[in-house]
């Protein structure tokens, strides 16, 4: 469904540092950085990219908006959100745990990246 997601950050190479840290956890390799300075990560099922924001305005988060990285278990979202801590992110919602829902049992971790978007590492659990 998506092709690519964008977000932007005033202070790329603080967003960069983050989302290899969080995004390796889930074998996604370093972000590479074009010649307008955009990080940008490329896997087979979609291109995530950060950058600072085209119209020269300071980058804010979406209120509302969350992006989800799928996990293949409950260590792997820890894992994401430990590395998201220790590079600058800051924890948010409820503590990384199961979550009992309308789409089923699911384990979700969120954070907020250091421009302020919000990112939940999502996996879902055997019903």
């Amino acid at each position: 469904m998506f092709s690519h997601i964008m977000v932007g950050a005033d202070d790329t190479a603080a967003a960069k540092r983050f989302y290899d840290a969080t995004l390796g956890v889930v074998g996604v390799r370093p972000g590479m950085v074009d010649d307008k300075g955009r990080a940008i990560y490329m896997t087979p099922t979609g291109v995530f990219i950060i950058t600072k924001p085209i119209n020269g305005e300071p980058a804010s988060c979406a209120n509302g908006a969350t992006i989800g990285f799928a996990m293949t278990s409950p260590e792997q979202a820890d894992a994401w959100h430990a590395a998201g801590i220790a590079n600058g992110g800051t924890t948010c919602e409820d503590p990384p745990g199961r979550r009992d829902g309308a789409f089923g049992p699911l384990y979700l971790a969120y954070l907020r990246d250091p421009a302020g978007n919000k990112l939940c590492a999502m996996h879902r659990l055997p019903a």
